[in-house]
């Protein structure tokens, strides 16, 4: 791991709450088709980066997370999807398999939220304001996530 990911790692633990992992993730750069079809099932998107479960995450190799704040603050949301998943113990799963248990979409969207709410915190530490995850202040899950009786 870089120094810079370890930088970067110490910020998601720091704003995230969660303990520091025993064991780093990887970090991959992978070009923006990679994306388009491993996260966004072949259509066009604009993910800059995806924890898929294990210890890899990816990020889009044309950012540049030394010298762009907003590039180094996607690293930062990713590594706290990855702290999320040690936290639950998905980090050790093999093949290709993000969780042990389904997540429903209410787990996803508050995972999401707060790994959007840490790369605002990490950007909004630096003195500056981007509106990250603005999109997700609507997200609502379908009826059928609610408890069945």
């Amino acid at each position: 791991m870089t120094e810079l990911y370890a930088t970067l790692l110490s910020w998601a633990v720091t704003l995230s709450g969660y303990p520091a992992p025993t064991e780093p993730p990887v970090v991959v750069p992978k070009p923006h088709e990679f994306f388009v079809q491993q996260a966004c099932h072949g259509q066009e998107c604009k993910v800059l980066g995806w924890y898929a479960g294990g210890h890899n995450l990816y990020v889009d190799e044309a950012l540049d997370p030394e010298n762009n704040l907003f590039a180094s603050s996607v690293v930062v949301h990713e590594m706290v999807h990855y702290l999320q998943a040690v936290a639950r113990g998905d980090d050790a799963l093999r093949d290709g398999a993000a969780f042990r248990v389904a997540p429903s979409c209410t787990e996803i969207v508050s995972w999401e939220r707060q790994a959007y709410a840490v790369q605002r915190e990490y950007i909004m530490r630096y003195g500056a304001y981007l509106p990250i995850g603005v999109s997700m202040a609507h997200v609502q899950c379908e009826a059928e996530d609610a408890p069945q009786r």
